[in-house]
């Protein structure tokens, strides 16, 4: 390994570097000693590998470690994200987990391990380095979602997520083999020349079918998507935050790469394939989310749906599908992460207040939290000036562009379904409460410094894409000209030497 090739990965390494040194310092102190500040080590970490996502960009778009790895403005677009996405998940928890537990180092430690995978997943070009980049990944967030140990809820939650993603690691793994078998390679630029000259063009759909069945599952779209209700529910609310966005935004990247970029010759399989599970997660997610009382159930249900409407925007024809995906899973980030920030402070790291019932006069207890929660479920329901309202727009425009009008008009009857089960919890919110409610007789804790300014930073992130989305739709825009690879003029896989940059030009 050269320096050229560490560069490529420089996020990747510090944020290693960032779990190694808490582990280590979480074993250098006493048991009487509070982990709290491995939280903020943890952040500034997160922080830096965040700068240095972005520092990537005047690396140029090029490869290393012999064809493995890329850096470019697609990779450096989801390296943003999941890194935010991580920041907040972690300020969030630092005034969230209980002072008095000593697993605090290992649950950052986890957090900050669990960002590696899903950075390099989004940077892999190699099917085997994805296959270890899922792992790393995947395992992180198995150990996170059983964190809380004293109830049967959350081992409950981590045997379910590990048991089943288990077998969709599986089929992924044996797709990879079987696109290996038929084009005698997996690294993604040389499997897209070969296989429109394949011979063997069932095996390379089945391989493309297994491989769907691992990606739609991490991304808990229908019909894929059991495991969901109760993992987050068991889960503790910051592992949720971080659980329902930064995994799925590594995944979606990689399922952009493969549809576009490595098998776009065979679009007439996978499009109406991901229009089929589209509907379908948007549909059950939807009509499941009105059903239920527990409020993380029916974020469940309802980030089903919201893989739904992510995919249709896979409908849309080259960039403009790509540059709308990219879109949505970054306004999707911020109103779902600043939603499960407002539920951790109001619930409290057990859960006490579950249901939607107990939130009812929130907006009187603490009217600065009640606005914070009806702002981030208007956003997801999609009403303008929020990030969620362009979210949809541009991916149902890119469906229709794409020749996808039926699947927009489901998307949008879909949205409005939604919009019963989030107006159900904003209007509890904002009710006056009862003199016998039980919910009044406990007290809401004090916001501290980390988890406010997660809610200040989600909840600007989200006004921000919903009254200026230039700047990010332009960065998703240029990612997606990046990475879109043209049948038929796939380029030459890097050459076999570290450091070399070797890179798909941009589409015309």
């Amino acid at each position: 390994m050269n320096s050229a090739d560490s560069l490529r990965i420089l996020p990747e390494i510090i944020l290693t570097l960032t779990g190694v040194l808490l582990m280590l310092v979480d074993a250098s102190l006493s048991p009487a000693v509070t982990r709290r500040p491995l939280g903020w080590i943890a952040a500034f970490g997160t922080m830096f590998a965040l700068w240095a996502s972005i520092w990537q960009l005047s690396l140029g778009t090029g490869t290393g470690f012999f064809g493995a790895v890329e850096t470019s403005p697609f990779t450096v677009f989801f390296h943003v994200l999941i890194c935010g996405i991580v920041l907040v998940a972690i300020l969030i928890a630092l005034d969230s987990l209980p002072e008095e537990s000593h697993h605090q180092g290992e649950y950052f430690a986890l957090i900050v391990f669990g960002a590696v995978g899903m950075c390099l997943l989004t940077s892999a070009i190699e099917l085997l380095v994805v296959f270890i980049a899922l792992e790393i990944s995947s395992i992180s967030t198995y150990i996170l979602a059983g964190y809380r140990k004293h109830n049967a809820q959350g081992p409950e939650s981590g045997i379910k997520y590990f048991l089943l993603g288990s077998f969709a690691t599986a089929f992924l793994l044996y797709g990879i083999a079987l696109i290996f078998g038929a084009t005698g390679t997996t690294q993604i630029y040389e499997i897209a020349e070969k296989v429109g000259g394949s011979q063997n063009h069932a095996l390379v759909v089945m391989a493309l079918m297994l491989m769907m069945v691992g990606m739609l599952f991490k991304v808990s779209a229908a019909p894929f998507h059991l495991w969901t209700p109760d993992v987050y529910e068991g889960a503790p609310s910051p592992v949720v935050a971080l659980l329902s966005t930064a995994p799925k935004a590594g995944v979606f990247a990689l399922l952009l790469r493969v549809t576009y970029e490595m098998l776009p010759a065979l679009r007439s399989v996978w499009e109406p394939l991901l229009w089929a599970v589209a509907v379908g997660s948007m549909t059950i997610g939807n009509l499941a989310a009105l059903r239920q009382q527990n409020v993380k159930r029916m974020l469940a249900y309802s980030s089903i749906a919201h893989a739904g409407y992510l995919l249709a925007a896979f409908a849309g024809m080259g960039p403009s599908g790509i540059a709308a995906a990219s879109f949505y899973t970054a306004a999707y980030a911020a109103m779902n992460v600043g939603v499960f920030a407002v539920i951790t402070v109001v619930s409290g790291y057990d859960d006490h207040l579950p249901l939607i019932r107990d939130f009812r006069g929130l907006l009187y207890r603490s009217p600065f939290l009640g606005i914070l929660l009806i702002f981030f479920l208007i956003s997801l329901v999609g009403i303008p000036f929020t990030g969620g309202f362009f979210g949809k727009f541009y991916a149902f425009s890119a469906a229709v562009g794409g020749g996808a009008v039926a699947l927009a008009i489901i998307g949008l009857l879909n949205s409005g379904i939604a919009a019963a089960y989030y107006l159900r919890l904003a209007f509890a919110a904002a009710q006056r409460p009862a003199d016998g409610d039980e919910p009044l007789r406990i007290a809401l804790p004090q916001l501290g410094v980390a988890v406010g300014a997660a809610l200040l930073f989600t909840t600007g992130t989200t006004l921000w894409l919903g009254i200026r989305p230039n700047a990010v739709l332009r960065a998703a825009e240029m990612a997606a000209h990046t990475l879109q690879v043209p049948a038929g003029e796939a380029p030459a896989a890097a050459v076999n030497q570290p450091g070399v940059s070797q890179s798909p030009q941009p589409h015309p």
